[in-house]
């Protein structure tokens, strides 16, 4: 059974930054294309950042520049460094891997991001 859990969400000011974790059990995020996702109040989940097997990254037009994911194999993780925060960016965030996503499934409870302006 796949079990995520993302941790490091928080209240922030404008401008700051936050690092988003996402533990796995269950499922081995190395050989699997894994994302970050976020669903603000009243919106669709939309992907924020996805990185490949390969540690290809691809981010949303919205938070190129300032948020890199990355992972650490030997841990499970899978991070999010969010730099430079702007209010819409307010939302609770999500990691999965791209398979489950699509299929809308194996989500966790998701770690709650606010900025404040």
């Amino acid at each position: 059974q796949v079990q995520l859990v993302e941790s490091g969400g928080g209240l922030v000011q404008a401008g700051g930054s936050l690092e988003l974790s996402c533990t796995a059990s269950g499922i081995i995020f190395s050989i699997n294309t894994v994302g970050w996702y976020r669903q603000a109040p009243g919106k669709q989940r939309e992907l924020v950042a996805i990185i490949t097997r390969g540690r290809n990254t691809n981010y949303a037009d919205s938070v190129k520049g300032r948020f890199t994911i990355s992972r650490d194999n030997a841990k499970n993780t899978v991070y999010l460094q969010m730099n430079s925060l702007k209010p819409e960016d307010t939302a609770v965030y999500y990691c999965n891997t791209a398979q489950a996503a699509t299929l809308n499934r194996d989500w966790g409870q998701g770690t709650q991001v606010t900025v404040s302006s």
